[in-house]
């Protein structure tokens, strides 16, 4: 009887040492956007240049980076939450893409996508994140088949 007692209260001491007070996430969240403008935003700011996006050509006049052509969109067994958009845009050294040879993509460890912290507003952000989100299809996880073994 002791060690269940004494697991929920480990269990409850580890779940409120979680909450990081002022810097908590709790209740953070930004405005609807819209896909159209959306997608404007990613034309604004040629996103193209160092980005593959189902469906979409660079415009003429962006110059295009074919060894920086990071696929974004697409099918995923996993789903790319808003958040993680958002975070990818604002501090693009925080998760660097994978299948991509470093050298390529990032310098001293740190992304070689540019920040557009200062000069794109809040409301372009929440925007791009909108857009970008819609372009993101999820692909239920195929399990394996196992065939069956029979002893004999």
């Amino acid at each position: 009887m002791k060690l269940p007692l004494i697991l929920l209260i480990a269990l409850s001491a580890l779940l409120v040492s979680c909450d990081l007070g002022p810097d908590a996430p709790r209740g953070f969240s930004l405005p609807e956007g819209n896909v159209e403008k959306g997608k404007l935003v990613f034309t604004k700011y040629q996103c193209l240049a160092c980005h593959s996006l189902e469906g979409f050509e660079p415009a003429s006049d962006i110059v295009d980076n074919p060894e920086l052509s990071i696929r974004l969109g697409g099918k995923s067994t996993r789903v790319k939450t808003y958040a993680e958009l958002l975070t990818s845009v604002i501090n693009p050294s925080h998760k660097l893409a994978r299948g991509y040879r470093k050298d390529k993509i990032q310098q001293d460890g740190i992304s070689k996508m540019t920040v557009y912290n200062d000069v794109m507003t809040v409301t372009e952000l929440v925007d791009l994140v909108t857009f970008l989100q819609t372009n993101y299809e999820l692909v239920p996880y195929q399990r394996s088949k196992y065939h069956a073994y029979f002893n004999q």
